[in-house]
């Protein structure tokens, strides 16, 4: 619309300047050479725009003959470079489809017409990658790191390869040189974080974690929580040689995560050390309501030494109702009380637990009861044989692995903050090994396989019958330690199958008495 406007406007003002010049009637002379020129200036106005327009018009064919060969050069370039990422497209496309004879054609193809741009060296390095030729894939990945907007791609590519043979010390330099180029690259965020948990340093895992907080990698509720992860597994390795320091990493692991379990539960433990009774209680407490946990319990009970059985028994109902009645709570009064030989108020915490299935830890304490109040009967070894094949306690879990105790990171895959705590399946899948940290999908390589973890006899070889999780009663004249934290949990796996309940006359001998 704006066009036509225009052209009518530029029409009009030709036409009023060719009528302002024939009603201005004048003479033009031009003497050149001896020769004299004369016209109308209206005919030396349409000439003077003739001899412009035949100069415009030579000019153009003038410029048009010089540029020539560099508008086919052009031309043959555009088209060439068109070939090429024509031709990375087909090369990705085969290296999605696990083709790799096509990929490394298209690769080359690609190489040859496009050089050392980007994509065509990415595509070098899948293809090289599909073919299982690691050492072309490393020489992809080493031109890449040369060129500065493929740098970190290269790293990327080196640290993957780095880490499928195994060369850790390379794979960690190889992030940290990643992390100082782009801080906000989240594989070599996750890989600096790995590495510093697996040394157990436990504070430049802090840092990595403020790092990836600032960086908005992680939520603001994940960065609190792996803080307080950190300052948890911080307190357990200090705990034998700095017990201050233990304390107040577990206290200010508390202040982050006041519900985590290893946390609260050395906290308590180091305050009622420290004759910080209130203050353990309370600490305790608080993480009770959200998950009764037998650890919580068992320094909860023990929490002055020197009490007498009814003192911890006491205590033991203070658990249960804050837990609203909840198993743990239950097992914690039952435990309590058949330590104060109060025998009925141990059947009556566990009568609620044995009326669907009773699971190992149920059956273990009915059989110390049974013992406890009528001797060694067949009742105990019966309770005994069911523990066999009841259902399995709540315990740590991580990645597949069964663990009597918390730790950080998963001793499979390095996961920060994997172990949680609930009933194992009745058969463990271990996890595979192979994670999924490639430039792109590698399908045809085959997954390592996670190596057989060791699994625990049978029941019936043994001379007492006991889940992992299980713990003896100990009599009320001994006061009971807390076990050590090993540094690494050691997994267990439950066999698929329990074992055969046996017969009567074969039964597993019966448990030592309650009080050795």
């Amino acid at each position: 619309m704006w066009r036509a406007l225009l052209f009518i406007g530029l029409l009009c003002v030709a036409a009023l300047s060719a009528v302002w010049l024939a009603d201005r009637p004048g003479t033009v002379l031009v003497t050149f050479g001896g020769y004299e020129i004369q016209t109308s200036v209206a005919v030396a106005a349409v000439a003077l725009i003739g001899v412009a327009l035949l100069l415009t018009l030579l000019w153009s064919v003038i410029t048009a003959v010089i540029g020539l060969p560099s508008r086919l050069t052009f031309a043959s370039r555009a088209r060439r470079r068109a070939r090429g990422y024509q031709a990375v497209s087909r090369g990705m496309v085969a290296v999605g489809a696990g083709d790799p004879v096509a990929a490394r054609r298209f690769a080359g193809e690609a190489e040859r017409l496009l050089g050392q741009e980007p994509l065509a060296l990415l595509l070098k390095a899948q293809a090289a990658q599909v073919s299982g030729n690691r050492a072309g894939a490393e020489a992809a990945f080493t031109q890449m790191i040369d060129k500065d907007e493929t740098r970190v791609l290269g790293l990327r590519g080196l640290f993957v390869e780095a880490r499928r043979r195994g060369d850790a010390a390379s794979a960690r330099e190889y992030a940290a040189e990643a992390i100082r180029l782009a801080p906000a690259a989240s594989w070599a965020s996750d890989a600096v974080l790995e590495a510093r948990c697996a040394d157990r340093d436990w504070r430049g895992a802090l840092e990595a974690i403020e790092r990836r907080a600032s960086l908005g990698l992680v939520d603001k509720a994940t960065a609190k929580r792996h803080r307080a992860v950190l300052l948890t597994a911080d307190a357990l390795d200090r705990v034998e040689h700095d017990p201050e320091g233990a304390l107040y990493s577990a206290q200010e692991a508390v202040k982050l995560a006041p519900t985590l379990v290893p946390a609260a539960a050395l906290a308590g433990r180091l305050l009622s050390h420290k004759g910080e009774l209130r203050r353990s209680a309370k600490v305790v407490e608080t993480a009770w309501r959200n998950e009764p946990h037998p650890d919580l319990a068992d320094v909860y009970l023990n929490l002055r030494p020197g009490d007498s059985a009814l003192d911890r028994l006491k205590r033991a109902d203070t658990l249960l109702r804050l837990s609203n009645g909840a198993a743990e709570g239950r097992l914690a009064v039952a435990r309590a009380a058949l330590e104060a030989r109060e025998f009925g108020r141990a059947r009556a915490a566990l009568d609620p637990l044995i009326a669907d299935r009773p699971t190992m830890r149920v059956c273990l304490l009915m059989s110390d009861l049974e013992q406890a109040e009528h001797g060694a009967t067949g009742k105990g070894r019966e309770w005994l044989a069911r523990a066999t094949r009841a259902p399995r306690d709540p315990a740590w879990i991580a990645d597949g692995v069964v663990s009597e105790h918390w730790a950080p990171i998963s001793p499979v895959t390095g996961r920060l903050d994997a172990f949680v705590w609930e009933a194992p399946p009745e058969v463990l899948i271990a996890p595979e090994l192979m994670m999924s940290d490639e430039v792109t999908a590698d399908p045809d390589e085959e997954p390592k396989a996670l190596p057989p973890a060791p699994v625990a006899p049978p029941p019936a070889a043994r001379e007492e019958v006991a889940p992992p999780v299980a713990k003896a009663v100990e009599p009320p004249v001994r006061e009971k330690t807390a076990p050590p934290v090993p540094a690494t949990p050691e997994p267990v796996v439950f066999p698929a199958t329990p074992p055969d309940v046996p017969a009567p006359e074969e039964a597993p001998p019966a448990r030592k008495g309650l009080f050795r």
